[in-house]
């Protein structure tokens, strides 16, 4: 939700065309940006914070990230860019 901000069932629901997952469709920079969230997520929750506080946090992190990966040089490689 607060990198891709749908939830698995819904992508499912919108993409009844496409097979698997919304992570085998998602890129280089949204699978690294999504396995921080992961591991953040689970820090949250250890400290107790609610969920829809740590959908917002998540969130902004998620821009955050983005922003960065889209930017550097190295991903742009693994994704084939220059």
């Amino acid at each position: 939700m607060a990198l891709f901000g749908m939830t698995a069932g819904q992508w499912r629901d919108t993409n009844h065309d496409k097979k698997g997952n919304i992570r085998d469709y998602a890129n280089v920079s949204q699978l690294v940006c999504l396995s921080n969230l992961e591991n953040l997520n689970a820090l949250f929750i250890n400290e107790g914070i609610s969920q829809p506080e740590r959908l917002a946090k998540l969130n902004k992190i998620a821009i955050q990230q983005m922003r960065l990966l889209i930017d550097d040089s190295g991903v742009k490689k693994l994704e084939g860019g220059k």
